[in-house]
């Protein structure tokens, strides 16, 4: 088995680690920050709103037990996609809506599944979610991995 990687940012990365680790085939999760201008980002520079960057979540996969189209089924299924910078409480640009290919054939999946759930109208208003090339992954600071766990908190964000 080779394992492969997927990236998606749906909000505070807190839910989304917690629902995509729930997943079988996932083998690894981390949360972090991409997408943005500044180098080894800190959640307070983050928070700023001036590095650009989104809280993600860098995911380890067994392509064997689950496909990088199942992962996208998730992604679609624990967030709005309609909502600019915002996903539930938490507003900002750190909070939005992408997915992060690492390849050609991740880029062309993620736009077919944003394009049949587009053309079902599974949603009331336009899907806003960006389909972008990934770039540098920070990982977060340890506080924030499987925060949810620690916390033996449910939290859960499910649309």
């Amino acid at each position: 088995m080779e394992a492969k990687k997927a990236i998606f940012a749906a909000g505070c990365f807190w839910g989304v680690e917690a629902n995509f680790r729930k997943v079988k085939g996932v083998i690894s999760t981390r949360v972090g920050y991409t997408g943005g201008k500044f180098e080894n980002p800190t959640y307070k520079a983050v928070c700023s709103h001036k590095s650009g960057h989104a809280e993600a979540i860098e995911i380890t996969f067994d392509p064997s037990i689950v496909s990088y189209d199942e992962l996208l089924e998730v992604f679609w299924s624990i967030h709005d996609p309609t909502t600019l910078n915002r996903q539930g409480p938490d507003v900002g640009s750190q909070y939005r809506s992408a997915i992060f290919y690492l390849n050609a054939d991740q880029k062309e999946k993620a736009e077919r599944s944003k394009a049949i759930l587009e053309a079902a109208k599974r949603f009331k208003n336009p899907i806003i979610t960006q389909i972008v090339p990934a770039s540098e992954f920070w990982e977060a600071e340890e506080y924030h991995q499987q925060y949810t766990e620690k916390r033996k908190n449910p939290f859960m964000v499910h649309f």
